[in-house]
């Protein structure tokens, strides 16, 4: 967990209670963008409700935040599923009285093509997964940030949403979340609501090594070195320590004047234009 366990505690977010959607992982040599983010929210003082598909990968990224002292719950869902996404809005009101941070991290890419080639059902489940699971949880937190004057939502989506790639899907569906949460932010700005988008580039995470090599059966050290190469910045990738601190600002009173952005974290790549 490298960058993880040097952080330095300053109670950005203490107080506040944060829900995190995907905070689970898959398995791998590295740690995910949704674990890292949950991870530094609870130093940081957040009472972190952590949401994931899979209960046990939510209960183990919960197990290692209150190793450190943390105060967090495991909640399982399907993000794509809308009562259920109004389940764990409801939980976290029940335990804690509200909700100051909505994190949004499941995103899936795999089986898509480019537009020659895409399949329907690629195209569907890929926009299905990626859309919905951050629809209905904003859709259900709103009523609740309302009420209590405030919130932030910080939605993950992909330099893919800009920049050139043959995945038409996925691309397709990280730019509806530029959108979507664009109109977020300006329809909920008088209501003390923030709404921002992180735009991760190429990062170490085990959904990217593991997964991508998984598919293609690529060797990792071979995919890693691939794309160390492609970033403009030191050559090397990101990790989701990286996203995490993006999203940690986000969620914090640091970015009170901060809403509707959407903040590339990916070491220059989305600056090569031409």
């Amino acid at each position: 967990m490298t960058g993880g366990p040097d952080h330095k505690s300053g109670g950005r977010l203490a107080d506040k209670v944060a829900i995190v959607v995907g905070a689970g992982q898959t398995p791998g040599d590295t740690i995910g963008n949704g674990r890292a983010t949950a991870l530094l929210f609870a130093r940081e003082g957040a009472r972190v409700v952590a949401v994931d598909h899979r209960l046990a990968s939510a209960e183990e990224t919960v197990a290692q935040i209150q190793a450190e002292g943390g105060e967090a719950l495991a909640h399982e869902a399907d993000a794509t599923d809308e009562a259920q996404c109004r389940g764990f809005i409801e939980a976290c009101v029940r335990t804690y009285g509200r909700i100051d941070v909505l994190h949004n991290n499941v995103g899936i890419g795999g089986g898509d093509a480019g537009p020659a080639h895409v399949t329907e059902d690629d195209w569907d489940r890929i926009l299905d997964v990626n859309l919905k699971s951050v629809v209905f949880p904003c859709k259900h937190v709103l009523p609740v940030m309302r009420e209590q004057g405030g919130g932030a939502i910080t939605n993950v989506s992909s330099v893919a949403a800009v920049c050139s790639t043959g995945i038409v899907a996925y691309k397709t569906s990280k730019a509806g979340i530029n959108a979507y949460t664009q109109s977020l932010a300006i329809g909920n700005a008088r209501h003390g609501v923030r709404a921002n988008v992180i735009m991760p580039g190429l990062m170490n995470t085990p959904m990217a090594i593991e997964g991508i090599s998984a598919a293609t059966g690529m060797d990792k050290q071979d995919l890693i070195r691939r794309r160390d190469a492609a970033v403009p910045l030191r050559a090397q990738m990101g990790t989701a320590w990286d996203v995490a601190y993006a999203a940690l600002y986000l969620a914090s009173d640091e970015a009170r004047f901060v809403t509707g952005v959407a903040l590339a974290v990916d070491g220059g790549q989305s600056a090569r234009v031409g």
